[in-house]
């Protein structure tokens, strides 16, 4: 049997700034070469990637961040090269992108579902998945009537000199306090979250309760610490990295380089802390709010909200409805089942365990309420999210 050439791919992603995005995409691209049987090099170096050995060059395939240099290489050897990075100033390559509309229209569908009736967007001013995010969140809202407050800024001046970091800042405080809480807030991605919960607590602005936030990529860390934890948007990088692959895989092959870049949609959205409560105008019902989402994972009653506003229990169960059509009750349980549900996905804590840090009074008890509220039981939910 002939011996079947094995092909050598170069991956430059830039792996080595050690964000989420960057090495899930590498893990997407790695999974599928590993499928394919070929010889993969993680290689930051152009020069290693543009090197010809007797007139042959040293890859048969290239998954990059696509610079011109590399592009224009790329091109003259007629070496098939997909590119990965949305910013490229190179057109018309054949690329791979999470759907990044999609995620302004994610964001929109959740801020409001918490109530909200004003928004806002953070974001770079002139990168394109930030203009597509923010094209969707508009979109999103303009079904209901509604738009937001953008405050956009050039990325490059922001981190790269000491006044422009200033400027940024002085600027974001401004913006903050232009706002009208409660307002929901897209940001950019989950580092410009933390930049702006900084602003936020300088202003004595709560979170979530006159500020909701959601960010994108869901950064582990930069997500789960410190409080209040991050709702943000997964961008299934890992599933762009494979299927940037697979095009790289067809153009080696012979097929021609599609015209237009593939998008691949988000779905997920990982609701935490920073948009764990509802809107609301009412003062009191706020103030309620604000208790509720504090403590709800201690085993409070309607009675102890009442009292810890300093309103008679009807009245503020009165004012809970007429401002957000549902009971304390209800919210205390929403708010129990939102802490339960990411301790089980985040964590190996026994049903008994999550039942008493999120305010249940048993496991028993957790498990008849996921069921009647979740449709499935504690362990299933589990499951289903791989933990």
């Amino acid at each position: 049997m002939k011996h079947r050439k094995v092909k050598r791919v170069a991956i430059a992603l830039e792996v080595e700034w050690g964000f989420k995005r960057h090495l899930e995409t590498y893990a997407g691209c790695q999974r599928y070469a590993d499928e394919a049987g070929w010889e993969c090099s993680i290689t930051p170096s152009m020069a290693s990637i543009l090197k010809i050995n007797g007139g042959t060059p040293s890859f048969d395939g290239i998954l990059a961040r696509a610079t011109v240099p590399l592009a224009a290489a790329a091109k003259r050897m007629n070496v098939p090269l997909v590119n990965l990075w949305m910013n490229t100033p190179v057109r018309s390559l054949p690329s791979v992108f999470p759907d990044c509309e999609s995620s302004g229209k994610i964001a929109a569908e959740h801020l409001l579902s918490r109530g909200f009736k004003r928004f806002g967007y953070l974001g770079f001013l002139r990168d394109k998945y930030a203009v597509l995010q923010l094209a969707g969140f508009r979109d999103r809202l303009k079904q209901e009537g509604l738009d937001c407050s953008p405050f956009r800024f050039s990325r490059k001046d922001a981190t790269t000199t000491t006044q422009g970091w200033k400027t940024l800042i002085e600027g974001m405080e401004k913006w903050v306090a232009s706002l009208r809480p409660p307002t929901g807030i897209f940001v950019v991605n989950d580092l410009y979250c933390r930049y702006l919960i900084d602003v936020c607590r300088a202003q004595d602005l709560t979170i979530p309760q006159e500020l909701g936030i959601v960010g994108c990529s869901n950064e582990a860390t930069i997500c789960s610490s410190p409080p209040p934890t991050l709702t943000s948007i997964d961008e299934s990088r890992e599933h762009v990295g494979y299927r940037a692959a697979a095009l790289l895989n067809r153009m080696m092959k012979g097929s021609k380089p599609p015209k237009f870049p593939e998008l691949v949609p988000l779905n997920t959205l990982i609701p935490r802390q920073s948009t764990d409560s509802y809107a609301a105008e009412n003062p009191t019902v706020s103030r309620a709010l604000r208790f509720m989402s504090e403590n709800a994972h201690h085993p409070i009653k309607v009675t102890d909200v009442a009292n810890k506003i300093g309103v008679n229990r009807r009245s503020l169960e009165r004012q809970f409805k007429e401002s957000l059509k549902k009971s304390i009750a209800r919210e205390i349980t929403r708010l129990r089942l939102a802490r339960a549900k990411r301790r089980l996905v985040e964590s190996t804590a026994p049903l008994k365990t999550v039942a008493r840090d999120c305010g249940f009074r048993n496991a028993d008890h957790l498990h008849k309420v996921f069921v009647r509220v979740e449709g499935s039981t504690p362990s299933q939910y589990r499951r289903q999210r791989g933990s």
